[in-house]
């Protein structure tokens, strides 16, 4: 047997770069490159291996650890999962800032690798700078923590053991099913130490990702359940994306007149504009999708993980005999709600539900014009809310209606997080797949800025936009920076609304005064941060990273920074200031969040009791 006397981190870096995916006969190079920032837990291992490497790879400097790793994250969400980047730091702190984006990561079924630094193997130098000693258990150290927001887990104690663990770690990446954070701990003595491993380890490896077709009698009975259903509803999640399996969505929905809600992550599955499609469903849904939800018999849930919100805390299906049939990859995802699982690819079981279905001659119930009349008064609402007026100043919906108008079809919107959520899913009208990029299975607040960087690396043909609050932004900015020195042009429309307001928001609709989420000074009369609000001036934070930057406080100034933005060929940041509370409200939806029992408030009371009665309406399942 032939072999090659490489360093641990060598080999991994070797290995990684001969990975390739294939889908549909077609061929991928998986792993595109690596993000890090160095310190003393990987310079001289995975850092020098780096700066050595005659491969392929494309070594990205990140700012902060969190941020590339959401970056990677979003690359691998625009890219359908089928291209990644792996992301290395440092130990201690480099390595726990990571622990944030890898849960993001997991949650919304994304594959990134991680390489953190660990202490030293041997312990002869313990404890070493940023080490975390852990009294009752050595073994113990600040990459643990990734153990339960990793969907694979492991330590590479021995040079020899990284083999088979990168045969694991590429098991899950591949896996539509199993997908998320895999974390590969990378002692710093050991990433030095050579072995002689076999030069067959390094051959290019296709891991296929075959579309799983639904078992038959499995596929029989889906297609009775929707057979005895006279008011279906389809429920397309984010599966329906990365399986590429729009056309299908849109045929099935078609031939049998069955309406399309979309989740956060299956926003643009179908065009806005599409007949059947209701828009959005749950806590930020449509009057439209979510009058639907109420009166469906069966509930079609396409690549979907059932959150709270796009269930409305369960309570969005009202129909008495509403019944479940859950189309996933994932058994785990097609098990919830009682449902009947259909587990298959979503372009296959879509594809095959639709022709068993034509063999049956079935037709949906719906009266003739019924969807269409929603529709309409939806869309009429839409158009209000982005024309709407304020006393005050700008309107946020009226700012997203001219951005809406301006950016193009084409173009890229990112966003994550605060009230802005919201405010896309009802209003945002995507034109198709690819174009809607939002992270709110973690709603991770500081992913915008960063997302929108991921999202340029892997389409860099489109415009790419991070919408983003004032409150996400301060929390993490720094791969604004990263942009700039890869020549990654992103545009950044901040909102600055002055604080927290979604969380604000929330609070006050459940008996607060409103505390401690707003950008204020402390007052001296009540101190608490009830003064003015802090003067913060984001157009000059960004000039001074040296991006250009606009200030847009109307419709005609914020068309006008558009505009000029285009023209730009570097990042661009547009402060945008809107009157706070100027988003938009539930439409006959809820969300179960905790109200005290006991408060020396009579309005929290009252909360409390409206909240009880919501709960005990709902049926668990």
């Amino acid at each position: 047997m032939s072999t090659i006397r490489l360093t641990m981190a060598q080999a991994l870096l070797r290995f990684l770069d001969a990975q390739y995916v294939s889908r549909d006969g077609r061929e991928t190079k998986f792993v595109r490159g690596v993000m890090g920032i160095f310190g003393h837990g990987n310079v001289t291992g995975l850092g020098e291996a780096l700066e050595r490497s005659s491969g392929s790879l494309t070594f990205i400097q990140g700012k902060n650890e969190q941020g590339m790793v959401h970056a990677a994250a979003a690359f691998a969400k625009q890219r359908n999962r089928m291209e990644i980047f792996a992301c290395t730091s440092s130990i201690g702190p480099g390595a726990l800032n990571m622990v944030t984006a890898a849960a993001t990561a997991t949650v919304n079924r994304i594959p990134v690798l991680l390489l953190p630094g660990d202490n030293f193997a041997t312990r002869q130098p313990d404890p070493v700078l940023q080490q975390l000693e852990v009294a009752g258990d050595y073994t113990v150290s600040a990459n643990d923590p990734f153990k339960p927001v990793s969907k694979y887990w492991d330590r590479i104690e021995r040079p020899e053991q990284l083999m088979p663990a990168l045969l694991q770690a590429m098991r899950v990446l591949t896996d539509p099913a199993e997908t998320g954070a895999v974390t590969l701990a990378l002692p710093q003595d050991v990433q030095a130490e050579a072995y002689d491993y076999p030069l067959s380890f390094f051959d290019k490896r296709v891991h296929y990702i075959d579309r799983r077709p639904p078992a038959p009698e499995a596929l029989r009975r889906a297609a009775e359940l929707v057979q005895s259903a006279r008011r279906p509803l389809i429920v397309a999640g984010g599966g329906v994306l990365y399986a590429e399996a729009a056309e299908e969505l849109k045929a099935l929905a078609g031939t049998f007149g069955i309406p399309v809600a979309e989740t956060q992550a299956g926003k643009g599955a179908l065009p806005w504009d599409h007949p059947l499609n209701a828009g959005a469903i749950g806590v930020t849904g449509s009057l439209a999708a979510n009058r639907l939800a109420q009166e469906a018999d069966l509930v079609i849930g396409v690549g979907t993980r059932y959150s709270d919100f796009t269930t409305a805390s369960k309570s969005a299906f009202r129909h008495p005999g509403v019944r479940f049939l859950n189309l996933n990859v994932s058994a785990f995802d097609g098990a919830k709600l009682s449902g009947t699982p259909l587990l298959a690819d979503a372009r296959e079981g879509l594809r095959l539900l639709r022709e068993a279905l034509q063999e049956s001659g079935y037709a949906s119930g719906y009266a003739p014009g019924e969807i269409a009349a929603r529709k309409a008064e939806w869309d009429a609402e839409v158009n209000r809310l982005y024309t709407a007026e304020h006393e005050a100043g700008f309107a946020q919906t009226r700012a997203l209606g001219v951005i809406n108008a301006a950016v193009g079809p084409e173009a890229v919107i990112v966003c994550a997080a605060g009230s802005l959520p919201g405010d896309l899913h009802r209003l945002w009208r995507a034109a198709g797949p690819k174009t809607y990029h939002m992270e709110y299975g973690f709603s991770c607040m500081g992913y915008e800025v960063s997302g929108a960087f991921g999202a340029a690396l892997a389409d860099p043909r489109r415009d790419v936009y991070a919408l983003v609050g004032d409150g996400s932004y301060l929390m993490l900015h720094s791969e604004l920076l990263t942009s700039l020195q890869e020549g990654r042009k992103i545009t950044v429309l901040l909102f600055d609304n002055h604080g927290f307001q979604c969380i604000h928001n929330l609070q006050r609709e459940h008996g607060s005064d409103g505390f401690g989420n707003e950008f204020r000074r402390r007052s001296q009369e009540t101190s608490r941060l009830t003064g003015a609000y802090l003067p913060i001036d984001f157009a000059a934070h960004a000039r001074a990273l040296g991006a250009k930057a606009y200030k847009a406080s109307t419709p005609e100034e914020l068309e006008e920074a558009l505009r000029l933005a285009k023209e730009e060929s570097i990042t661009t940041l547009i402060e945008i200031p809107v009157v706070p509370g100027t988003n938009t409200g539930g439409y006959e939806s809820w969300w179960n969040v905790g109200v005290p029992e006991v408060s020396v408030s009579g309005k929290v009371l009252e909360a409390h009791r409206g909240m009880k009665s919501r709960i005990e309406a709902v049926t668990v399942r």
